[in-house]
């Protein structure tokens, strides 16, 4: 389910947005200053942001330059301020699209729907939950916004998590493919230790990707 920041300081309009949002199968996340959207991404990531430019905290324009800092995640500001110089800076900062209220509700989620099949065609090689991005074209991994060093044999291996998330890896799956792949594995307790290097790189106590289902596999629980 792709999840939907709606950072909005109008309560009644944040809560009125959500629920159509959700009435059409995405999950929202609310947030009605900088703070609180900045926290809430840090948490729980998202796959789009709605934006307000006027909020109780600050401008819009600066929460979208802190995100871009950060992701590539598409943001689509939704906001009273019409100038035409606030559309052009809303685009500066890396904005998707700049919507004035009153905007038409099925209109904009005919933008929504749009916005995000082009993000996932652009970022299908690319993991960010807001603290671990992965560009596994480019093998390149960021942790909370620095640069991370991942070894070829680490990137096959987040290849394979991410290829089936959720599911359960067996011992022998991982093995085979990643011998397959070239990689110089030979037993379990080789692949053990390639795993917990990589968990020790990319997780912390409040991050965790990668659960050892004991006497099976592995199985990766990032969102």
């Amino acid at each position: 389910m792709q999840k939907i920041l709606v950072v909005e300081d109008d309560r009644e309009m944040n809560q009125g947005i959500s629920y159509v949002l959700e009435e059409e199968g995405y999950r929202t996340i609310s947030a009605h200053t900088i703070a609180e959207g900045r926290d809430a991404y840090e948490k729980n990531g998202a796959d789009l942001i709605l934006l307000d430019v006027n909020l109780p905290d600050g401008e819009g324009f600066g929460f979208c330059r802190w995100i871009r800092e950060r992701s590539k995640v598409p943001v689509l500001f939704l906001t009273a301020r019409d100038l035409e110089e606030d559309a052009l800076l809303g685009y500066e900062v890396g904005a998707e699209d700049y919507v004035t209220k009153p905007f038409s509700m099925k209109i904009l989620l005919r933008k929504i729907s749009v916005i995000l099949k082009r993000s996932g065609e652009e970022q299908g090689t690319v993991f960010d939950d807001g603290f671990l991005r992965l560009d596994l074209l480019r093998a390149k991994a960021e942790v909370n916004g620095k640069a991370c060093s991942v070894t070829p044999t680490e990137f096959r291996i987040l290849k394979e998590f991410l290829a089936h998330r959720g599911q359960l890896l067996t011992y022998e799956v991982l093995l085979d493919r990643l011998w397959d792949g070239g990689n110089q594995f030979v037993d379990k307790h080789a692949l053990a230790v390639n795993i917990n290097r990589l968990r020790g790189k990319i997780e912390d106590a409040e991050h965790k990707y990668i659960s050892n289902v004991y006497g099976m596999g592995y199985q990766w629980i990032g969102q």
